[in-house]
């Protein structure tokens, strides 16, 4: 008997160490990690949970499918850090929606959110085209090779200034060692301190492949929304100098290495009703100046025929 009980304190601890051996997903928080060798994997539906690299940020499309999955499960996909976010910070043409990703996690060319309605993406997942119906064709997945970042800065203390050097130097740091990006992809930091305005242009070479820069942009539109997906999750500064900074906002553009396709036919409700309320001003004042001229033509008429009789 005792025997028996020595033998199941040692399986009991064999367990314990094997469940000690993974430790949390580093870049994911709501990555399940155990087995082994330890294995982690995300859930995606109820039947796919790929397996993922938590040393590594965790592709744009797995991360928005997890989160529509978590979101029909009824489950939290914020924290409470810092307040409620900003929900005009995204630049997307139409915001997270429910994806088709390759089992590499990349985006599949085509997207139709389980609709009839369908649509090309780049490879941020970012709509590029109009939509169409199921027959649309999406010959490939076109890179996104340029980001830009417009983020804003809480205010300073008084008297305090930014040094853009500084900013500059702590962007590439930033993107280096959270985001995974290499600082020398930074082309352009600017500066604008009325605005409390921070302008970052990141830029990889046509054709690369090994660098997601719709990756970075996702976790840090996440990190300062106040849902961070990395398990750290630790308030995302820049370093103005004599100060830090804490940003507030932020809104992302996206260059690809093709043309966007997008027409005039699917602008959004308010450009659409700007357009058509300046277009019934012109064609209004047309019509006025039209009466107007005719009025006086015709009392110029009327007073001749007076001085003729």
């Amino acid at each position: 008997m005792k025997g028996f009980i020595l033998l199941a304190l040692a399986v009991f601890a064999a367990l314990q160490t094997v469940k000690s051996a993974c430790s949390p997903c580093r870049t994911m928080k709501w990555v399940n990690c155990d087995g082994a060798p330890c294995t982690c994997q995300i859930t995606l539906d109820d039947s796919n949970r790929p397996a993922i690299d938590c040393e590594k940020l965790v592709s744009k499309c797995f991360l928005m499918k997890a989160e529509m999955y978590r979101r029909k499960m009824g489950q939290d996909v914020r924290t409470n850090i810092g307040g409620k976010p900003h929900e005009d910070a995204i630049m997307d043409n139409d915001g997270i929606y429910n994806p088709d990703c390759e089992n590499d996690g990349k985006f599949k060319a085509k997207q139709c959110n389980n609709t009839e309605e369908c649509w090309c993406v780049n490879s941020a997942g970012v709509r590029r085209t109009d939509k169409g119906d199921k027959n649309m064709n999406c010959s490939k997945l076109v890179e996104t090779y340029m980001i830009r970042l417009e983020l804003t800065h809480k205010e300073l203390e008084s008297n305090n200034k930014v040094n853009v050097q500084a900013l500059e130097n702590s962007v590439k740091n930033l993107l280096q060692t959270r985001y995974q990006v290499d600082g020398s992809l930074v082309k352009n930091v600017q500066y604008d301190p009325d605005g409390r305005y921070i302008v970052i242009d990141i830029e990889k070479e046509k054709g690369d492949r090994t660098t997601n820069l719709g990756n970075m942009a996702y976790y840090m539109e996440k990190d300062l929304k106040v849902s961070p997906l990395f398990n750290n999750q630790t308030k995302v500064q820049l370093n103005g100098g004599s100060q830090k900074l804490d940003l507030n906002k932020i809104v992302v553009y996206y260059v690809d290495e093709e043309r966007p396709t997008i027409t005039m036919q699917y602008l959004t409700g308010g450009i659409i009703a700007v357009i058509v309320v300046v277009v019934l001003v012109v064609v209004l004042g047309l019509l006025a100046l039209f009466f107007i001229n005719r009025k006086r033509q015709q009392r110029y008429s009327k007073t001749q025929q007076r001085e003729q009789s």
